[in-house]
């Protein structure tokens, strides 16, 4: 299904763009940046088949599951399980904020983790954004990045969707910095659950609005994760659906 305005366009990909839980969405669009597809993702046909794996578990097995969660529980509940890791999580961006040496932000974000911890009762309530202290997004692969570190190949592994050669090494220490990590896989479950549950929407859309699912996937990712290694300054351009259009049409030569 084609969208029908750029205003629509740039709608659905800022949603697309907004699953940063579930979507992985690292660096550098390959398309936008004069890179040819087999440049950035060499391991295509591999890739793909991981994806239509990965959306099959989901289509059988967590979309079900998140379905009976987010009917039994209520929405006030879900967004303070969201805050609640979002507050944890905090932990690992002030301490990326500290080895990018942006010194400012991470007293920033230590006073968002502090007062919603405290305040906002374990970061169940998001007080800190109520009175106007933004949350950063910062992790190890954008650390790697500002350090110099290549992008390497972009990947798709089973059950946990794109990456990048640096974003494996990057989310194998995010996890270890986490300390959801170690809370037990109750408590994670919880958290892989309203994460789906929040990036419902955004799934649904891929499926509607693209030719190629896979090709949307992997642009938004790759914009997404230069728009926050630049800290925005990479604009996330909303001709996705295009580009999606014009390599569906290019199969892919291996």
């Amino acid at each position: 299904m084609y969208l029908k305005t750029k205003k629509n366009k740039v709608l659905k990909v800022s949603s697309v763009l907004c699953c940063a839980t579930f979507l992985l969405f690292t660096a550098g669009c390959a398309t936008t940046s004069g890179l040819q597809s087999s440049e950035i993702d060499p391991y295509e046909d591999f890739n793909r088949s991981v994806f239509g794996f990965n959306k099959l578990v989901d289509a059988y097995v967590a979309e079900p599951v998140v379905e009976a969660y987010t009917f039994i529980t209520p929405r006030f509940v879900q967004t303070g399980v969201g805050n609640f890791f979002s507050n944890l999580k905090d932990i690992n961006v002030v301490l990326n904020d500290i080895m990018q040496a942006k010194f400012l932000q991470s007293g920033e974000d230590t006073g968002r983790f502090l007062l919603n911890t405290t305040v906002g009762l374990g970061g169940f309530f998001d007080i800190a954004s109520e009175i106007g202290l933004v949350k950063h997004d910062e992790d190890f692969d954008q650390t790697f990045a500002v350090w110099g570190i290549s992008q390497g190949p972009y990947l798709v592994l089973p059950f946990l969707g794109p990456t990048t050669g640096r974003g494996v090494t990057g989310g194998i220490l995010d996890a270890a910095a986490n300390p959801t990590t170690y809370i037990g896989a109750p408590i994670q479950l919880i958290n892989m659950l309203n994460a789906r549950a929040n990036a419902d929407g955004s799934l649904k859309l891929i499926d509607e609005a693209a030719l190629d699912p896979y090709v949307f996937t992997r642009e938004s990712y790759l914009q997404f994760r230069k728009h926050l290694i630049t800290d925005g300054q990479s604009e996330i351009t909303d001709d996705l659906l295009e580009l999606d259009t014009t390599e569906s049409k290019e199969p892919a030569k291996k």
